[in-house]
């Protein structure tokens, strides 16, 4: 195992103006000797193409005519990659520059390592960090209702969040995903699925990854910050057709994954929250509606995903079973061995 690997940084913009340049030179500074960043620029119209045509000789940039959504365009980033790692990257996001150096090295710990995570704090709009230290994420868990959240979000970070532990999945706003996972569970040569088109694409991956019996590990000792736009209890700020893929993607993401046994556990904490969301669309989110007319349309298409990963399934209903929780879930993980740490540091420089 060796520090060589060349990771790809793959990131996806849509006016993000406002950040992609602070973003694009931390991940350009990092203390990791192989790193190609590939980014696709989502038909931006606020300035965000003038800023990267300043990293065109340090970057590979792509120009989408059009906004094909956040899952497709890093689809797109991902298929012109060729590391043997791939951090997909919020525009929103800072790396402290040991960030990269810090996950291969988790990814190193165990082969079934499919995804690393590290921990994500929150970083203001303006890109000032607060004074008060806050968790934004390490890792994400499911509840027995399916909302999946992030770990730790808006907690002080008070030092903790210290050990390595498997978690169940990452948020995509920073995760390094391994090769070989990514090839083993694309489904019709999608890895996110352009369903989604943006958000829960990445909880909809880890829960994949988890019944093809992928691990995701959580390193504390990656560290970044993170500009969060979409928090529990803040829909009514966002715009309509956000809140449109929210509700859409929480049923696509179940039928696709769900298994029977796992609905059989759950069943009636899964069914107050959907007549909750239900509920909230006939009364008051209208345009939200539109979310099961366009899974009425697509549901052959949806359960031919469904049966390519059923078929494909690797992991016991036991295993499931124990991650959907009302408080987060994580399980112990070795730490890197120390000739594993020395050549981490070793590549920090």
């Amino acid at each position: 195992m060796h520090y060589d690997d060349l990771v790809s940084v793959t990131i996806v913009t849509y006016n993000s103006g406002r950040f992609i340049k602070r973003c694009l030179e931390s991940v350009l500074g990092q203390n990791y000797p192989r790193l190609e960043v590939i980014v696709v620029d989502n038909a931006s119209t606020d300035g965000t193409i003038d800023i990267l045509e300043q990293f065109e000789d340090r970057c590979r940039i792509v120009y989408n005519p059009d906004n094909v959504g956040f899952a497709a365009a890093q689809n797109q980033a991902i298929a012109l990659s060729s590391g043997r790692w791939v951090l997909t990257l919020n525009p929103d996001v800072l790396l402290l520059p040991g960030f990269v150096a810090a996950l291969v090295e988790a990814g190193h710990i165990d082969p079934r390592v499919g995804t690393v995570c590290g921990k994500l704090l929150t970083l203001k709009p303006d890109f000032d960090i607060p004074e008060q230290p806050t968790v934004d994420s390490t890792g994400i868990y499911f509840t027995p209702m399916l909302r999946h959240l992030d770990r730790g979000s808006r907690e002080p970070d008070n030092g903790h969040y210290l050990n390595f532990e498997y978690v169940f999945g990452a948020t995509a706003a920073a995760a390094l995903y391994r090769r070989e996972m990514i090839e083993d569970v694309t489904i019709d040569g999608e890895f996110f699925d352009p369903d989604f088109f943006v958000y829960r694409e990445d909880a909809d991956v880890a829960w994949r990854a988890q019944l093809l019996g992928w691990r995701c590990i959580y390193t504390p000792r990656a560290r970044g910050y993170h500009v969060r736009k979409v928090l529990p209890g803040n829909r009514r700020a966002l715009p309509p057709a956000i809140n449109m893929h929210s509700v859409k993607n929480r049923f696509l993401m179940r039928i696709k994954n769900i298994t029977p046994d796992l609905y059989r556990r759950n069943w009636l904490s899964i069914c107050a929250r959907d007549l909750v969301v239900i509920g909230c669309c006939l009364v008051r989110e209208h345009s939200s509606l539109e979310a099961f007319w366009y899974l009425a349309k697509n549901w052959r298409r949806v359960m031919a995903k469904r049966r390519q990963i059923m078929s494909r399934r690797r992991a016991s209903d036991e295993e499931l079973a124990r991650w959907f929780s009302y408080r987060p879930v994580s399980l112990p993980a070795p730490k890197p061995s120390p000739q594993l740490s020395s050549r981490a540091r070793a590549a920090r420089g």
